[in-house]
């Protein structure tokens, strides 16, 4: 009978063609993006920004990259929107309260819980 033969170990596997994308750790995606390292893995562990997890650590992939700073760019707004955005920012005129309202309750302090001075006294 014929056995098949087995490719060896340094064989490049069939898939080997395709490129694998590179893989970036966090420092390296803050390093990009002007942040702290902190930062990154924060939006990640809240799933605020695209990642890879590998076991427990988080990566990036250049899209990944792409993705996070497309979600953070901020566009000029159009002049409709400018003006819109401007006449939304004026403060609203205050409106006086009704004179039939009850005045409101006042509000007292609770007394601190730490024992008085003197209370427990300790031997020295």
């Amino acid at each position: 009978m014929h056995q098949p033969a087995i490719p060896p170990a340094s064989a490049p596997t069939p898939h080997a063609d395709s490129a694998l994308p590179r893989l970036y750790v966090p420092d390296e995606v803050a390093a990009v993006l002007g942040c702290s390292a902190w930062w990154v893995k924060d939006r990640a562990r809240r799933r605020l920004i695209p990642f890879t997890r590998v076991g427990r650590a988080y990566r990036f992939t250049g899209e990944h990259l792409a993705e996070i700073i497309r979600m953070h760019e901020a566009r000029p707004l159009a002049p409709q929107q400018h003006r819109a955005a401007a006449s939304a920012s004026k403060p609203p005129t205050p409106q006086p309260s009704p004179p039939s309202a009850p005045p409101a309750a006042r509000l007292r302090a609770r007394p601190p819980r730490r024992a008085r001075q003197g209370q427990f006294e300790t031997a020295a």
